[in-house]
């Protein structure tokens, strides 16, 4: 989508510390960690958000959190618990109009968050 901070990242024209990359799902540091683990899990394809999501993105969402699972293993925070957050529209907390999946590890999590 043109304008989309995030679908220029995943074309590559835009630098970002990657974690990991496949056909459908790439994986980078939050430029703005919240914790010492901070990553975010995007698709290739454009979506909005969580509520684009259909029965037809199944394989793609089980792919997003897969790779959160390997960026929990690789970061060292698999065992001691992270935090996967989605967030939908500006009151959900939503900053960059594209599907994200955060990853967050590496210190207590509080609740109720935010």
């Amino acid at each position: 989508m043109e304008g989309c901070l995030f679908c220029a990242l995943a074309r590559g024209d835009v630098d970002a510390d990657v974690l990991r990359q496949g056909d459908r799902v790439i994986a980078f540091r939050d430029i703005h960690p919240q914790a010492p683990v901070h990553a975010l899990v995007i698709p290739r394809e454009h979506l909005t958000n969580a509520a684009d999501l259909t029965h037809a993105h199944a394989g793609l969402l089980a792919e997003m959190v897969a790779t959160a699972q390997w960026v929990a293993q690789a970061e060292g925070v698999a065992e001691s618990g992270y935090r996967l957050v989605l967030n939908v529209g500006a009151d959900g907390g939503q900053t960059v109009g594209h599907l994200h999946m955060h990853v967050l590890g590496g210190r207590p999590m509080t609740w109720p968050p935010g």
